[in-house]
């Protein structure tokens, strides 16, 4: 299947959002799918996949969300201790009201563009947009009809605007997938979202993947896991499937 793709530009309250956009070079329209990167930022990684996505008959935008500090592009290969705080201070800077109001942007665009079905959409977030794809699903729960986290973050915290104490607004599906070795998820995360989900009667899927780490759909790290990537992209696109197709 060929492909359109281009670079493009989202514009916010905030100010001027860079984006890539795919989507399948065939007649008629095809839903659209919001694509949150991980911690290390808008990279070509993640355009691949946003093509992967495209090719199943999505339109995929991948904004680059930390457009407020400018332009910020890391050197994941060369990482170090003093590149890793600086990647953590992009990601802390997000909050998300910011996300809230990016994406309220980035449906307004969608729906300017005559590639994509009218009305509902899907998300998929990585990393800290586990968080992200969650709280959307709350803040639009008329538009985000099927969302994706994997290995998120920061989804059960103690503040006010934790994503989990939202899950009685979402009417979409979720789907969580999880890394069995995960620092950067506690222990009572897990249990406290099934917990969430259960009493807010959500439609949601919550999955573990044994032997993996943080990361562990991402080619280009050495915690890939080929066999658990492929099931959780399977799973991800039946979820989006039957929820928008």
């Amino acid at each position: 299947m060929g492909l359109i793709e281009k670079d493009v530009i989202v514009t916010t309250k905030h100010g001027k959002m860079p984006a890539f956009a795919a989507c399948p070079d065939t007649e008629g329209t095809v839903p659209a799918i919001i694509f949150y990167m991980d911690a290390p930022g808008f990279r070509t990684e993640l355009c691949n996949m946003a093509r992967r996505i495209a090719k199943h008959g999505y339109y995929c935008i991948l904004p680059d969300m930390y457009y407020r500090l400018g332009t910020c592009r890391f050197d994941l290969p060369r990482r170090n201790d003093g590149m890793s705080g600086v990647i953590r201070a992009a990601m802390n800077h997000l909050t998300n009201a910011d996300v809230v109001d990016d994406t309220s942007a980035i449906l307004a665009w969608l729906d300017a563009q005559a590639e994509v079905s009218p009305g509902k959409v899907g998300c998929v977030g990585h990393c800290m947009s586990g968080q992200y794809i969650t709280t959307v699903s709350a803040r639009f729960p008329h538009r985000m009809a099927a969302a994706a986290s994997l290995y998120g973050v920061r989804i059960v915290t103690d503040q006010e605007d934790s994503p989990h104490l939202l899950l009685d607004k979402v009417r979409g599906e979720l789907y969580y997938a999880f890394a069995e070795t995960d620092q950067s998820v506690p222990e009572h995360v897990i249990p406290a979202l099934r917990t969430a989900l259960e009493k807010a009667g959500t439609k949601a899927t919550v999955d573990i993947f044994k032997g993996t780490q943080h990361g562990f759909q991402f080619s280009e790290r050495a915690v890939y896991s080929p066999e658990a990537s492929e099931q959780a992209w399977e799973k991800i696109f039946k979820l989006w499937d039957r929820n928008l197709k």
